[in-house]
């Protein structure tokens, strides 16, 4: 992601400035970045993990070699910084790191080395800590220009026993150039940021109230009122963020998360470049993304309104992290929970066709595309789990409803896939009935698991699965086509599995194709069962069995079609030709 994450502060003194910044480099290192150590002066931390790997290279400056580089720098005098102002130490180089993945690179200094990009940043920093507020001064908002970016900003307060009103405003800002990237990204950044915002007055609340235990200042500042405030404070105008949260590796700690962030927020979300027309399964997964969204800004609200009332515990990153900082265990240097996720039991439909045999997996693989409820009992949700997530590609995505797992039966208008434990009673009428299928796994010696030929698993080899209906699939039934094809291509060794999978994305959208012409020929032209007969025929899907499965794949199509059809028909252009 081309951004760049900087942490403001509002110095009594000099006004806005740009304390700590990190950047993103795709690009060779500038010069002076980290290159060429001096003898006995090494890394000084470096760490690979996630193939992430840190690095803060600390190396000797001559005082000539110094001077040079301050009056090429971009960023401010160093007679007009303070402590408050300043956040690494002269001569350092900065924090890096490499992204052995992508090849990127991300550095961190108190200013970027660009000039252009410096007065990028100073711009939003000041902007950010005066006119570009929320009510109440702490808070994030959005602000920008397509010259000089967009800004995402969220302002905040951090205790100081020594500033005027006990606290100093800081700010981090994230700015990029895609203003639709951004505003997308919001909801994560507001997340990440503000875990990392708590962090720091977290350890900033400690520090200030053991000042205060020791040294009450607001005893000492009404005892003398009518003392200039500055006189007061002894000269000591400014204090450094490392001061006032007691972290000698705060800013180490700052650069992995600045770096994390950026490396995950570019990394969730993708482009597509779509060839012609969204098919029917991309129209259904964008509207459910759009309810999701819609759902978590709801809840993002009331749970805004709840942490207000109670105290905010630290989130698990939801990556692992960039590198460990020997700190307290926190967001900023703690993202350890992180837990891989396990592999799939059932690898593919050919992988499951060999574990259940063929008859039983035709019986299911019928009730499955005919739309009928599918139960499968197993004490091991992983592998209910991995079971659904294979057959569901035999359908479109606007058709599965799945329950992953439940202790009660759920009533098939609700879902057509059903996990459930081993104990939970299933009705006799759905027992019985011929829209249901049930799958349930018994305990079994690896002997009498599996048929011969298939794969060795170890997942696998303690169940023996037992396929039920009230209505089973004849051997010699012909069944629906799609399904005959389906078979074809999982029993031909010469295709592999990738290779199966695009034939069955194929089928799908021929069957597809199929229903959309099947609704607007009876639900938006409202043609006699006749015409319907000609038209089913001229399809090829006049069989009882295809018949049921365009019914059913029907209920798949997206709200954006048939909406546009229903429009089409109600314009008064689209009754003309008929007339």
């Amino acid at each position: 992601m081309n951004a760049i994450v900087a942490l403001c502060h509002f110095c009594e003194l000099h006004g806005p400035r740009t304390l700590f910044c990190t950047e993103v480099l795709h690009a060779p290192l500038p010069q002076g970045a980290g290159n060429g150590d001096s003898p006995g002066q090494g890394e000084q931390a470096e760490e690979e993990e996630g193939g992430i790997q840190m690095s803060s290279r600390i190396r000797a400056h001559s005082p000539a070699e110094g001077a040079s580089a301050e009056s090429s720098s971009p960023g401010p005098k160093k007679s007009d910084m303070c402590e408050g102002c300043r956040s690494l130490a002269a001569g350092h180089p900065g924090y890096i790191s490499h992204d052995k993945e992508t090849s990127i690179k991300y550095v961190s200094h108190q200013h970027p080395n660009h000039p252009q990009l410096f007065s990028i940043v100073r711009q939003a920093c000041v902007r950010s800590l005066s006119c570009e507020v929320c009510p109440g001064r702490e808070g994030p908002i959005f602000f920008g220009d397509e010259q000089h970016g967009f800004v995402f900003s969220h302002t905040f307060f951090i205790k100081d026993s020594l500033a005027r009103g006990f606290q100093r405003w800081y700010s981090i800002i994230a700015i990029m150039m895609d203003r639709i990237y951004l505003i997308n990204s919001w909801p994560f950044l507001l997340g990440k940021i503000r875990g990392i915002i708590d962090e720091l007055q977290g350890k900033a609340l400690k520090v200030f109230e053991a000042e205060q235990f020791g040294c009450p200042q607001r005893a000492q500042r009404m005892n003398t009122a009518f003392t200039p405030f500055l006189h007061q404070r002894n000269g000591n105008a400014a204090r450094s963020l490392t001061s006032l949260t007691s972290d000698d590796n705060l800013w180490a700690c700052l650069h992995t998360s600045f770096a994390w962030l950026l490396k995950a927020c570019g990394s969730r979300l993708t482009e597509k470049l779509l060839e012609g027309a969204p098919t029917e399964d991309t129209l259904v997964q964008m509207e459910k993304l759009a309810d999701l969204e819609e759902e978590s800004e709801s809840w993002d609200n009331s749970e805004a309104e709840e942490e207000e009332k109670a105290p905010v515990l630290p989130e698990g990153a939801e990556g692992r992290e960039l590198t460990k900082c020997p700190t307290d265990s926190s967001l900023l240097s703690d993202c350890g929970n992180w837990q891989p996720r396990k592999m799939s039991v059932f690898k593919s439909l050919r992988h499951m066709r060999q574990v259940l045999g063929a008859p039983s997996f035709r019986m299911l693989a019928w009730h499955v595309l005919m739309g009928n409820q599918v139960i499968w009992k197993s004490r091991d949700a992983d592998l209910v789990q991995s079971a659904f997530e294979v057959l569901r590609t035999m359908l479109p995505v606007g058709c599965v409803r799945i329950i992953p797992y439940s202790n009660q039966y759920e009533e098939a208008y609700r879902c057509n896939f059903l996990g459930l434990s081993p104990h939970v009673q299933i009705p006799s009428h759905v027992l019985a009935s011929e829209f249901a299928v049930v799958v349930e796994a018994h305990s079994a010696p690896r002997s009498s698991l599996h048929p011969a030929g298939c794969e060795d698993d170890q997942s696998l080899s303690k169940y023996e699965f037992v396929v039920t209906s009230g209505s089973p699939v004849a051997a010699d039934r012909v069944g629906p086509t799609i399904l005959n094809k389906m078979e074809a291509a999982l029993t031909n060794q010469n295709l592999s599995v990738g290779v199966v999978d695009q034939c069955l994305v194929c089928l799908k959208e021929e069957w597809m194709n199929k229903v959309k012409v099947l609704f607007k020929f009876t639900k938006v032209d409202s043609r006699p069962k006749e015409d319907t007969q000609k038209l089913l025929n001229i399809l090829g899907a006049s069989e009882e069995d295809n018949v049921k499965l365009l019914k059913f794949w029907m209920t798949g199509l997206s709200k954006t079609y048939k909406s546009h059809l229903m429009s089409t028909v109600r314009s008064p252009t689209a009754s003309e030709p008929r007339n």
